[in-house]
């Protein structure tokens, strides 16, 4: 892997010192579990399950076999599975030889996987033979001969073509005998805790994916933040229904309850009716997912039909929470609390709403910073903002991204020359380090030289009775540069004018000047995998539909 970090010894002594940094990988933590716990369920997925005593043994397997395959440390491998076990196997396998693991969404197609393949240099795949009817084999087929460096293709799942190999064959192959001294090898190779260890590419709400690069110190000071603010424990089970190609999914899904020493329930799509089965049934403790998660869940009309009375925590983050559906939440799920947070790609939760917060706090933040985090709100030229007023969320501290790969310059762009990360998005900080969300930089609307935040009209059309979901964005405007649109997906069928939205706002006290001037009704909205809509599409939709493109 040939990139440049941002690392330096400094910021090395300073995390190490504080205790924020450890002498720790992620396989430590893994064997740590399998000494101590090794009839414990590690990963229930929707096919199985395996204990941590059975899942040390294979990924040492896993690893002698990719070493005996020519990967090794630093080189990158690609992995493009859902929350299936062999996802888990194959990151900790690479971890554990100190190789790249380059997470892929499994609804990337040949476009985005070209890129990727070509950009990471990636020397290996796996990949499912199909998943909802897609044949991902024929498309790294059509692709390999554009990749030189791509040298294996594992693949899980019985189709598996000439020249790929099985990754489940491959699993189950005596590579403690047949590649004895490969596996004699990964008890002398000691992982360094500071290399790059993930390179997930950022989920796509401008148009302009970058590959993240994150260390096992970094990534696992989100789990840490996340345990501490939540006080969790190896007793915790984990239900990730977000794909764990995301940083979300990877972050807390995986990475967290193997920290913990915890279960983790892994649900391949997103069903809300399959996610209540498995709470009910594995008795899940925490979940995490966007705000369409939360709102799947809390309107699943069987609900009642399951016990799902263990689920203490919904980790809600990647998009603004409607107080309306806190409080639904509360209605539906008595023993539940939704906890906001704040974080990015590039930069793990780093705002976490704790456990004892106040409900105020609960229904009206994004959550509290973090320890070994700072976080400020700045103006335009970059001074610090006191406490409620909005302006760009900036932060630095043991949770941030070590810059982009090979993409130095939009490193330099990102992260100033005292380290602060410029993360976009227009946020307001309270005397508590309290954090709210307003919007994107790009997602604010320009009405006549006034800055208007969608998140304020977007929370106030979530509890109208019927609206499901909705996203503001800016309508290009000759006169005064932009106008306002809502894009609305109506709930149950129900029809919607344009005077019905603005009434119900007029009536909820909100300003002439932030009433939408134009809704758009739709099916749904283009999204993220991680579930954030991608108003970027909106707007180039609705600037075709007004003529005005050449205005965006």
């Amino acid at each position: 892997m040939r990139s440049e970090t941002t690392l330096t010894e400094e910021m090395r002594q300073r995390f190490y010192a504080a205790g924020r940094w450890k002498d720790h990988v992620l396989t430590d933590y893994l064997d740590r579990a399998a000494a101590r716990w090794p009839a414990k369920p590690a990963i229930v997925d929707p096919f199985r399950r395996i204990t941590y005593g059975e899942l040390r043994p294979l990924v040492d397997r896993v690893a002698a076999g990719f070493l005996a395959r020519g990967i090794g440390p630093g080189d990158v491998v690609t992995v493009q599975l859902p929350n299936w076990i062999e996802f888990v196997v194959a990151h900790l396998a690479l971890e554990r030889i100190g190789a790249v693991t380059n997470s892929a969404m499994t609804i990337f197609r040949q476009a985005e996987m070209r890129f990727l393949l070509r950009f990471a240099e990636s020397k290996a795949i796996v990949i499912p033979s199909t998943f909802r009817r897609f044949d991902h084999t024929a498309m790294i087929a059509e692709l390999w001969p554009e990749l030189p460096e791509l040298q294996h293709v594992f693949v899980v799942g019985d189709d598996v073509p000439s020249g790929m190999e099985s990754f489940r064959a491959f699993m189950a192959r005596p590579w403690e005998r047949e590649a004895a001294a490969e596996h004699r090898r990964l008890a002398g190779m000691r992982r360094n805790p500071d290399e790059v260890v993930l390179l997930i590419f950022t989920s796509g709400t401008t148009g302009e994916p970058k590959g993240v690069q994150h260390t096992s110190n970094t990534s696992l000071h989100g789990s840490y933040v996340m345990a501490e603010a939540l006080r969790m424990s190896p007793d915790d089970v984990l239900l990730m229904p977000s794909p764990i190609a995301h940083a979300t999914g990877l972050g807390y899904g995986v990475r967290l309850p193997l920290m913990l020493g915890a279960t983790m329930v892994l649900q391949d799509m997103w069903d809300p009716e399959e996610a209540a089965r498995f709470i009910a049934r594995e008795r899940c403790t925490f979940t995490m997912g966007a705000t369409p998660f939360l709102h799947g869940l809390v309107g699943l009309e069987t609900l009642a039909q399951y016990d799902v009375a263990s689920l203490r925590f919904f980790c809600c983050a990647g998009a603004p929470i409607p107080r309306d559906l806190v409080r639904r939440a509360g209605e539906r799920m008595p023993n539940l609390m939704v906890v906001p947070a704040y974080g990015l790609t590039e930069c793990f939760a780093h705002y976490i709403t704790p456990f004892d917060a106040p409900t105020d706090k609960v229904v009206s933040t994004d959550g509290r910073l973090v320890n070994g985090m700072e976080g400020r709100i700045v103006d335009d030229a970059n001074q610090p903002l006191p406490p409620d007023q909005p302006g760009e969320h900036v932060c630095r501290g043991a949770t941030l991204f070590v810059g982009y790969y090979r993409r130095p310059e939009a490193t330099r762009a990102a992260i100033d020359e005292q380290g602060w990360f410029h993360t976009g998005d227009i946020c307001t900080s309270d005397e508590d380090a309290y954090l709210r969300v307003v919007g994107r930089k790009k997602d604010l609307v320009i009405r006549g030289g006034i800055n208007i935040s969608p998140a304020e009209i977007e929370d106030l059309l979530f509890s109208h009775p019927k609206v499901q979901n909705v996203a503001i964005v800016g309508m290009p405007d000759e006169r005064l540069g932009e106008r306002i649109c809502a894009y609305i997906v109506p709930r149950g069928g129900e029809s919607l004018a344009l005077e019905d939205v603005t009434g119900y706002l007029r009536a909820k006290g909100l300003a002439v000047q932030k009433l939408p001037e134009r809704i758009e009704i739709v099916g749904e909205f283009p999204m993220t995998p991680s579930g954030k809509v991608q108003k970027f599409k909106l707007r180039e939709d609705i600037a075709r539909k007004v003529g005005l493109k050449h205005l965006v």
